[in-house]
């Protein structure tokens, strides 16, 4: 899981709503596409849907619903439409046929349509946000890190007060932001494009919302990729899923190290990657003590948490092992320090709004601070990478809505047309969780062990074994053997 995706898409959608009331057997009428403009590719149309904000009460009213699509260029070898579901929860997916287009493999292009859509209260598709303070969107606080002393008193404060802005401020559509609603309005994009069945690409959370639609509706499903996976847990769902970090981070943290090992004369980190943790150990603890001011940043110093924060970001791939290694030199040196790359409160506002629902509304959370502050005691001392962060109390634990649905239970019902690509060493949903899954779906799925780190398998940071494992099953059909693992 990653909820602090940044970027909010911008582009036109000036088109003609098509109305899907709850119940229908198939859509009214079919999209009506124009140029998306914005920046996106030429070849990208975007409309918009009316969906009902509750499909239970449909008097409850609609929202608008961005969906674009790039067709194939071979409409005779066309196969059907290809889903791509985005991460978070809270990321945009509007323009990801624009940013996919480039990579996918002519094979799959040549079969597919490509679909993108913003989720409901994301960027496009009627927008919410809790109207947070600056200081309240800092990335130490979208992410719950404790104090320095690992007290979560200051947490507890935050928390309620980012549960009351969302309360006063998400409006009528904020309270139906949850995954069993996703699922649902991927069955009404299904709908109306007039499609029986729906191939998709979850990526991250786009892998439990997947796991989730397979569950709902295994009838409606065709070839589906779940690309670094949710642990489906129905009992902790995203709770379990923060708590992975612990695990990722350590399971990923020594390719790190190894890296820069192999730079200790550039960066001066250590000569070997059990060297390179001790130096980041060090450097943690000690800006937690003493933090270097940082003009521009948010908040405005390097700290601890910060710098457990870049860590966790920069080990989403191998491209942002400088970024890390540079500010840790620099923080060994007591500055000076790089600009600070600090996203636009205007982008994080929807980002945490949409993430806050979405994980709130998915599964009740504890509320003992008491309790709390006994788990990320544990957890600093197992997991010293990540500070006690991934046990940490949020702003759900002072939730004013109840959760209206349970969390769907993943099971083996349904054809067995599931592929899992996983990378061995992911930060953020590690492989520990993604075997939960696997074995969730049991006879529905196989899995593609990729032994490479980062976040995001396919086309991204796996290997070209993997790559083709995936392609293959997107083109033919045909997925490897189960306990394949690419090297």
């Amino acid at each position: 899981m990653n909820p602090l995706v940044t970027a909010l898409t911008a582009m036109s959608l000036a088109a003609l709503p098509v109305v899907l009331p709850a119940g229908t057997a198939q859509a009214s009428a079919a999209p009506r596409w124009q140029a998306c403009g914005g920046g996106a590719d030429p070849r990208q149309e975007c409309s918009a849907l009316k969906l009902p904000i509750d499909y239970g009460a449909p008097a409850k009213g609609t929202f608008s619903l961005a969906v674009s699509r790039i067709r194939t260029a071979k409409p005779g070898t066309r196969r059907g439409v290809l889903v791509l579901v985005p991460g978070g929860p809270g990321s945009p997916g509007l323009d990801r046929p624009s940013a996919l287009v480039g990579k996918l493999p002519k094979s799959v292009l040549d079969r597919y349509d490509l679909i993108g859509f913003d989720p409901r209260g994301v960027g496009r598709s009627s927008p919410v946000s809790c109207g947070l303070a600056h200081e309240d969107l800092a990335m130490v606080r979208l992410k719950p890190y404790p104090a320095a002393d690992g007290g979560v008193a200051e947490n507890a404060s935050w928390s309620r007060r980012i549960a009351e802005a969302c309360a006063r401020n998400g409006g009528p559509l904020f309270q139906a932001i949850t995954t069993r609603n996703e699922a649902r309005d991927m069955d009404a994009i299904r709908l109306a494009l007039g499609e029986d069945r729906l191939s998709y690409w979850g990526v991250s959370y786009g892998t439990y919302a997947g796991a989730v639609y397979a569950t709902m509706f295994p009838g409606h499903t065709d070839r589906v990729v779940l690309d670094s996976n949710d642990d489906p847990d129905p009992t902790k769902v995203e709770r379990g899923w923060l708590a992975n970090y612990a695990i990722g981070a350590e399971d990923r943290f020594p390719d790190f190290g190894a890296w820069a090992a192999a730079r200790d004369g550039e960066y001066g980190l250590g000569e070997n990657a059990a060297a390179v943790r001790a130096t980041f150990l060090k450097l943690t603890a000690a800006l937690d003590r003493d933090p270097i001011p940082w003009p521009g940043a948010n908040p405005g110093e390097l700290n601890g948490n910060v710098l457990r924060e870049t860590m966790l970001n920069a080990l989403y791939s191998d491209a942002g092992f400088p970024t890390l290694a540079g500010l840790m030199r620099a923080a060994s040196a007591r500055g000076p320090l790089p600009a600070p790359n600090t996203p636009p409160d205007e982008a994080l506002q929807n980002t945490a709004a949409t993430a806050a629902a979405t994980l709130c509304n998915d599964v009740t959370w504890p509320g003992s601070e008491a309790r709390i502050e006994r788990q990320v005691k544990r957890n600093r001392a197992r997991y010293p990478l990540t500070g006690g962060m991934p046990v940490n109390m949020g702003p759900c634990a002072y939730w004013p809505y109840r959760v209206a649905e349970a969390p769907v239970r993943v099971t083996s019902e349904g054809p067995s047309n599931v592929l899992l690509v996983q990378n061995l060493r992911d930060p953020a949903t590690p492989y520990s969780g993604a075997l939960k899954l696997l074995r969730a779906f049991g006879d529905r799925a196989r899995m593609v062990r990729v032994d490479s780190g980062g976040h995001g398998s396919y086309l991204a940071n796996g290997n070209s074994c993997g790559d083709r494992a995936v392609t293959t099953f997107l083109v033919t059909g045909r997925r490897p053997a189960t306990g394949a693992v690419c090297r």
